[in-house]
């Protein structure tokens, strides 16, 4: 058995189906793992729970917060016993500064603590090899929202995408495969110049406004407001519009609720519609990450 991980202990608060993926990895390769936030199971068998993130945390070499990290109001959530823990100072002044902390997304409140704390945050989130991996649950995720919500089949369908980084160009590639005609949306002239060799229309979105009346599904990836209620107010009223990008998302869906429009802000869909695959990405990513934290071979 790979025992790469002995002697390391790690500490993990929170989280949801992906991260008793992870335990079970990380015990399975030696680790001395404590949790937070779950429940007995066999996935957390060989580990210790505790209900007290100080425990947690006290002389842990490594600690791993959930993928969200913490929400706007500083609180981690433990979805599986329905727990939350605020980000305050009886525990996390127990993180010793220089503990590497490893979560996917940090929000300014979490960054402020890890720097008053002298923690050595780690984001994964948009790391390579957990975004294009995740790009596929995430893909898949959408393309089952659509499902549910369009009285026709993607097949045939107008079908727009915003955005073609890592999500975006997984996204395209399987509503091509399905049978849409897809339309990307993207600033960079030699990304479009791709999408159009792969047999896509492409625009840029100074054309958006002109094209989007032909839309019958857009999908939104950037994390930046490019639904403005202008560029709405050009959509058909039966267009559904479902954007992937991170809360706050790429939609002015007060316009869009004003002008009849159905929009749906869908973030963090890895966890939610394939729990276990997206917790595979983790096992394998976050033990190396722990390994090149700590400097080990």
């Amino acid at each position: 058995m790979d025992q790469k991980l002995a002697g390391v202990r790690v500490g993990l608060i929170g989280g949801d189906a992906r991260e008793l993926v992870l335990i079970r990895e990380l015990v399975r390769l030696g680790a001395e793992v404590k949790v937070a936030g779950f429940p007995p199971s066999p996935e957390t068998h060989g580990c210790i729970l505790t209900k007290d993130p100080a425990e947690v945390v006290r002389g842990t070499h490594v600690l791993i917060l959930p993928v969200p990290g913490a929400d706007t109001q500083g609180n981690i959530h433990a979805v599986l016993t329905g727990q939350t823990f605020h980000l305050e100072e009886k525990w996390v002044k127990e993180v010793a500064a220089g503990t590497p902390v490893l979560v996917g997304v940090a929000r300014p409140i979490l960054k402020q603590v890890a720097t008053r704390y002298g923690w050595r945050l780690i984001e994964t989130a948009e790391m390579d090899e957990m975004a294009i991996l995740n790009s596929v649950p995430t893909a898949e995720g959408a393309i089952m929202l659509a499902m549910q919500e369009m009285p026709i089949t993607l097949h045939g369908s107008q079908a727009f995408v915003l955005g073609l980084g890592r999500t975006g160009l997984t996204l395209a590639y399987m509503l091509a495969g399905i049978g849409a005609r897809v339309t990307v949306v993207d600033r960079g002239a030699a990304d479009r110049a791709r999408a159009m060799a792969l047999g896509w229309r492409a625009i840029s979105f100074e054309e958006l406004a002109h094209y989007i009346s032909q839309a019958q599904v857009i999908f939104n990836t950037v994390p930046a407001l490019v639904l403005t209620a202008t560029v709405l107010s050009h959509t058909s009223p039966e267009c559904l519009i479902i954007d992937l990008a991170a809360a706050p998302g790429g939609t002015d869906f007060v316009a869009a609720q004003k002008l009849g429009r159905k929009a749906m802000l869908a973030p963090g869909l890895p966890g939610k519609v394939a729990p276990r695959t997206a917790g595979e990405i983790l096992a394998r990513l976050y033990p190396r990450l722990i390994l090149e934290s700590l400097e080990r071979p």
